[in-house]
């Protein structure tokens, strides 16, 4: 995990647990690639007819979410995070 977008739940150097192939459900922590080829970790907020919406959790920093890029393709979202193991391991 790399900067600040999803404190406090999550900072950066974060090491987390994803598992891929799992479908999200609102409110989950997932590893998502934009359009650009960008990899993120953010949270599903909302299911639409075209993907997800996804969001930051500390909006001053989360300039790249959706209220930026859109919606996220399903096949894009590539892993629900599961667990935090590095350095204070616990439930996402």
């Amino acid at each position: 995990m790399r900067g600040r977008s999803m404190l406090p739940g999550l900072r950066d150097g974060d090491r987390l647990l994803a598992r891929h192939g799992r479908t999200p459900v609102a409110g989950d922590v997932v590893v998502a690639r934009f359009v650009d080829g960008t990899v993120v970790v953010k949270r599903a907020a909302e299911r639409r007819a075209d993907g997800w919406w996804l969001l930051s959790d500390n909006a001053p920093e989360g300039l790249g979410d959706s209220r930026a890029r859109g919606v996220v393709r399903d096949e894009d979202v590539l892993a629900v995070v599961r667990w935090r193991l590095w350095p204070r391991p616990g439930r996402v």
